[in-house]
């Protein structure tokens, strides 16, 4: 099944995303400029999507940026939520000493599109009892 996404160019320069490779999940989004903020830099993508009714866009750092330079969304995952209209931008903070940031024009962050699950929170008593309970951080393994 395909889903239309709709994605509107606030900038000319502003890249309409697309899948690099057939078996790619997300599609990356490209930066059309960028501003110091803090310990990061704030990139713009010049981009508005039109997000259906039920679904939202989850943006991701991209792996080559963490794993070569250290770099992540301040936020670890961003969420788009349908209803939002305005540009959606990026974040990027840095882990290490030696920096490489990102320019304009390249790719710095990767997104999908993931259909949301109708929830309905209801309050309970108490909680259904499992092997681990409420052991925290660490303690289903080494």
């Amino acid at each position: 099944m395909t889903i239309k996404l709709g994605v509107m160019r606030t900038e000319p320069t502003a890249v309409i995303p697309d899948f690099q490779t057939e078996g790619a999940a997300c599609f990356d989004l490209v930066a059309v400029n960028a501003t110091p903020s803090g310990s990061g830099f704030i990139y713009g993508t010049g981009l508005v999507f039109d997000i259906p009714s039920g679904y939202h866009i989850k943006l991701y750092s991209r792996s080559g940026h963490g794993f070569k330079h250290g770099l992540r969304l301040c936020n670890s995952t961003g969420i788009i939520d349908a209803d939002y209209r305005g540009e959606v931008k990026v974040k990027l903070v840095c882990d290490e000493d030696k920096v490489k940031w990102p320019k304009v024009g390249d790719r710095v962050a990767q997104a999908m599109l993931v259909k949301n699950v109708d929830t309905l929170l209801v309050e309970i008593d108490e909680v259904t009892e499992t092997q681990r309970g409420d052991q925290g951080f660490g303690s289903t393994g080494q």
